[in-house]
């Protein structure tokens, strides 16, 4: 069962559902429209919307201000072997926006999706940091 969703701003929703699924494990709950899929992963629903003049998350403000990726805020994604996954999205020509840093709680790095949005990988370097506690 879903006990989170989040939803970000892609620019092509067939590239992120393709990033999404073959390199950080999501999967497709659904796609009804070019500019719109929904994906799951464990407790979290990653709802993806394109920027459009379509109903939904992508429609413009009531000025016309389009939504936009990118920013700084981001879902956070548990690993157990950060490395591991840094090398393998590396090899599979993923951007990363820094390096391995080492914080209070583990290490992290911030890998780009397609669309520039920054999902954090963290490793947990002491067993309070982990999920579920």
């Amino acid at each position: 069962m879903t006990t989170v969703s989040v939803r970000y701003i892609v620019d092509d929703v067939d590239a992120a559902l393709a990033f999404y699924g073959e390199q950080l494990g999501f999967e497709e709950v659904m796609h009804p429209a070019p500019t719109f899929a929904m994906l799951s992963r464990g407790d979290l629903r990653l709802v993806l919307s394109a920027p459009s003049g379509e109903a939904g998350g992508g429609q413009a403000m009531p000025d016309g201000t389009l939504p936009q990726p990118g920013g700084w805020n981001r879902l956070m994604l548990e690993v157990e072997d950060l490395d591991g996954d840094v090398e393998r999205l590396r090899s599979a020509g993923a951007r990363f926006r820094n390096d391995v840093v080492s914080g209070f709680g583990g290490r992290q790095i911030l890998v780009e999706d397609p669309a520039g949005n920054p999902i954090e990988l963290f490793e947990p370097g002491r067993p309070e940091a982990r999920l579920g506690g």
